[in-house]
């Protein structure tokens, strides 16, 4: 097997792109197709500044590693969710990679700043464990990239994440989700605008892009995602990209090329008269955050109330990665503190732990 490109030997083949490649040039390839899906959506411009939601896991951390080589000026923010071993062992591979490049990494962690988790959140809410999950991430994501004036969130949502998502809402004719499921959420008041730029590359180009540059990342899925419904989306998808190589890729493309739009317009139609916002429903404010909300209390704050937690990082301020100080008036980002881990070779969990 040869690399298209160069014809020395390949290391991975990309059935949908009918391609192999040796590990340089598939790096080129990632970088490649990251850069091709930021300028057809204007997802970003070199002068701004950008947060990347960050979990430990090969997506979020390849995101980050591409956004760096392309020159983008990127910080972290990882959210602690206080899922068991998972959340403790996660945070360790966010914390290594932002130190090994001397990287802002935010960090919040619900069960400190906030008084809860997500399983005790979700069990007081009678919700499921990912909705309890959804709702803090949406909401501290917001709050993090708006309180410290980045221009643009991104997140690692992939082409596998994407048409998946995709498939549940065709499936439903979900016509609201469909009108909004975009790579690029512009920012509105009370809202940052968030972009996907891996949503041309799948979760097996990830995974491969940081084995080939020794980016050690959290292999085990969410012990809490058990379930699912859109991991089952993900297998009957896999099944069919099996047999028929870019239909993923087709599939989710060939909607954002001649069908979103339509989707969107209907939506806006549907809106009151003069409305341009991605909601029907009137927005309010929250009395207790101020977050946009429509009704007294946003959801976030709800759940950390009937979860019996309390908004103390309202007080406290958000801390980065190797702050230990106490209380803080504003939120400070500092440069990832600790010894350099090397990149040359992937890290297993144990080699990581005993580096910090």
């Amino acid at each position: 097997m040869k690399c298209v490109v160069c014809r020395e030997s390949a290391v991975i083949d990309v059935r949908r792109a009918n391609s192999n490649f040796c590990s340089d040039h598939f790096v080129r390839f990632c970088q490649e197709q990251m850069s091709r899906a930021i300028r057809e959506f204007d997802m970003l411009s070199s002068t701004d500044r950008v947060l990347v939601a960050v979990s430990g896991g090969k997506d979020s951390l390849a995101v980050w590693d591409l956004l760096q080589r392309s020159g983008y000026q990127a910080d972290g923010l990882y959210l602690g969710l206080g899922i068991e071993d998972y959340s403790d062992t996660s945070v360790v591979f966010a914390r290594s990679f932002a130190q090994s490049r001397n990287l802002n990494l935010i960090e919040v962690d619900l069960p400190t700043d906030y008084g809860y988790d997500i399983p005790s959140g979700a069990r007081a809410a009678r919700r499921a464990p990912c909705s309890a999950c959804g709702t803090s991430k949406r909401h501290l994501f917001d709050k993090v990239a708006l309180e410290g004036s980045y221009d643009v969130l991104v997140t690692g949502h992939n082409l596998d994440d994407e048409a998946a998502v995709l498939f549940g809402n065709v499936l439903r004719w979900q016509t609201e989700y469909l009108a909004r499921q975009m790579p690029v959420l512009q920012a509105r008041p009370g809202f940052p605008k968030k972009v996907k730029p891996l949503i041309r590359l799948s979760e097996r180009d990830t995974a491969a892009y940081c084995i080939l540059l020794g980016i050690d990342y959290m292999v085990d899925e969410c012990p809490m995602s058990a379930g699912n419904k859109h991991l089952g989306y993900k297998e009957a998808l896999n099944s069919i990209e099996l047999a028929s190589p870019g239909t993923k890729s087709d599939f989710y493309s060939g909607f954002l090329r001649k069908a979103s739009e339509l989707f969107r317009s209907a939506y806006l139609e549907a809106a009151p008269q003069g409305g341009t916002t991605e909601s029907v429903e009137d927005l309010t404010h929250c009395v207790r955050c101020s977050a946009p909300s429509t009704s007294t209390l946003c959801a976030f704050c709800r759940l950390v109330e009937k979860a019996g937690g309390s908004v103390g990082a309202e007080q406290r301020g958000l801390r980065s990665a190797g702050d230990t100080s106490a209380a803080q008036p504003v939120r400070i980002t500092k440069r990832a503190v600790g010894p350099e881990v090397s990149t040359t070779a992937p890290l297993r969990p144990t080699e990581v732990e005993a580096e910090l």
